[in-house]
């Protein structure tokens, strides 16, 4: 486990809690967040995707937020995160549906296509990467503004998939 996996590991074992696939980490990650950690979180996972060319880091509203800015500040590139709600100014938008397993509703996610170019390669970031529902809903918003993924990246990978670039996996956070 490399340093910043075993600070992550050591800050969820101290100040958070693991129920299963519930990893609760709202002391340090996603309600009171430690700016510190996620530079060192994003510059990580940058590093993962140091050889890709990216144009910007995409996200969801919004606990991916404080990642997607991190990264995309080691990357220097901006970052965009999916709205929640349509502003009345988001005139011109592409839009998908997502379901959050955690709150148990699905929401539709708005980028208005002033923000996306066709041809521009995007790198998704979130703090987990449970059942894919989120990735899915930027997958369908990144093809229907003619742009390309080039990866996938989030703090902590709750599922089988091994294509997915993350910090800590559930194996890392087994018992033993």
């Amino acid at each position: 486990m490399n340093p910043v996996a075993h600070e992550l590991y050591q800050r969820i074992r101290r100040e958070g809690a693991i129920d299963g696939k519930v990893i609760k980490v709202d002391r340090f990650l996603n309600h009171m967040v430690d700016p510190f950690l996620i530079d060192r979180l994003g510059a990580e996972l940058y590093h993962k995707f140091a050889e890709r060319k990216i144009d910007k880091v995409i996200t969801a509203e919004s606990s991916g937020i404080m990642i997607a800015q991190a990264i995309a500040g080691h990357c220097g590139v901006p970052f965009i995160y999916a709205k929640k709600k349509r502003p009345l100014t988001m005139r011109e938008f592409y839009a998908a549906s997502s379901y959050s397993f955690t709150k148990q509703e699905s929401t539709t996610l708005y980028v208005s296509k002033e923000v996306i170019q066709p041809r521009e390669r995007l790198l998704f970031a979130d703090d987990f990467y449970a059942a894919g529902s989120t990735c899915k809903a930027i997958e369908q918003i990144i093809e229907q503004a003619g742009a390309t993924l080039v990866g996938t990246a989030v703090i902590i990978n709750k599922s089988e998939r091994r294509d997915i670039e993350a910090i800590l996996t559930m194996d890392d956070l087994a018992p033993g």
